[in-house]
């Protein structure tokens, strides 16, 4: 993969990061760290600005989390309350606990979606539940497009800053991306074993 990446990137340049970027937010595993650091790679190589490669990164990402945004809009309260209505019983979740996370969603919502996109992963994922809980567009655009550009900023100034090196910046965070994963894989274990207890707590 990172071999295609690179040479859509050099083929066709800004056109190229800016497509990439926008499915890298759609399709997570496609790596932006490879994408970003490489792309200010290019500032030192190319006619290619560090700004420019920010600022186009950014408009690809915010796009393809609006686009997830949509996805999360269709997937709303409501239709969820209609899954649970059928399979509530079966999934042992109820309309309360719905209403309750949306609840948590629409206090702390905003920041959680500033702060998870500087987070592998999450940071593609966050748009849906926020486009679920139907976060003020603006609002979600304004803090998406702020996470967006420090993470951005960060990547492409280490690309250009240490050219001749750039694939041990990318192996830092892919271990920055593996802890992730392991935490979230902790998390996904205790929620598990959490609704396995509650089963059985409600079968006996």
């Amino acid at each position: 993969m990172e071999n295609w990446i690179i040479s859509m990137m050099e083929q066709y340049g800004l056109w190229g990061i800016f497509f990439l970027i926008a499915l890298e937010n759609i399709f997570p595993p496609i790596p932006s760290e490879v994408i970003l650091t490489f792309g200010g790679v290019m500032t030192s190589q190319t006619d290619l600005t560090v700004t420019g490669v920010i600022l186009v990164s950014t408009a690809g990402s915010v796009i393809g989390a609006i686009i997830l945004y949509g996805v999360g809009l269709i997937l709303d309260v409501q239709t969820m309350e209609k899954i649970v209505a059928r399979y509530g019983k079966l999934l042992r979740v109820k309309n309360e606990d719905i209403h309750r996370a949306d609840a948590w969603f629409d206090k702390y919502g905003v920041w959680t979606v500033f702060l998870c996109r500087m987070v592998p992963l999450i940071r593609s994922l966050i748009s849906i539940p926020a486009g679920m809980s139907n976060m003020n567009f603006l609002l979600f655009v304004l803090f998406t497009t702020a996470g967006t550009l420090i993470w951005n900023t960060v990547l492409v100034n280490l690309g250009a800053a240490f050219s001749d090196s750039w694939h041990t910046i990318v192996d830092y965070m892919d271990v920055y991306s593996n802890i992730v994963y392991a935490i979230l894989a902790i998390i996904f274990i205790a929620a598990v074993t959490w609704f396995i207890r509650k089963f059985r707590s409600r079968s006996t």
